[in-house]
């Protein structure tokens, strides 16, 4: 009788399951990585062509000068950072709020031409061109089945 009701034990399991992995991850070192996943990051396109990969991130009220890009081993990393700081003055009160954010974000992406890596950014979008050093390699094969 008790599988009919919709919100039985097996969906309060499931919620169960979510707590103590949060207060696990708390004292250990992934909690940070864990809550900057849940506030989310930037966001980012990957498009590949013939010739090339394409990477557009959204970095929006972000300087170029807080933009780090690195290309190693195969993954092409982009870190960001904002600062923010606000004052407000009157008569017998100061108001100050300041706004600090990282983000980072990390891509596989083989078969590039590191040497020739190209980026720009216009209007808070970062555009990074990586050309691909073998034109022709096709990855994947279609496997008959015996």
């Amino acid at each position: 009788m008790s599988d009919l009701i919709p919100f039985g034990r097996n969906s309060l399991d499931r919620l169960d399951d979510f707590f103590p992995s949060l207060f696990k991850n708390f004292f250990d070192n992934n909690f940070l990585t864990m809550m900057s996943n849940i506030q989310g990051n930037f966001r980012v396109d990957v498009k590949e062509t013939e010739n090339e990969f394409i990477v557009e991130a959204d970095l929006p009220g972000i300087k170029k000068e807080a933009i780090e890009i690195v290309y190693h081993n195969n993954y092409l990393v982009i870190n960001a950072k904002r600062e923010e700081g606000l004052e407000e003055k009157k008569e017998n009160y100061v108001r100050r709020e300041r706004h600090y954010g990282e983000f980072k974000r990390s891509l596989y992406l083989d078969n590039v031409d590191e040497d020739k890596i190209d980026a720009s950014f216009k209007d808070g979008v970062l555009r990074i061109t990586l050309p691909k050093l073998n034109k022709d390699n096709k990855k994947g094969r279609r496997i008959d089945i015996r």
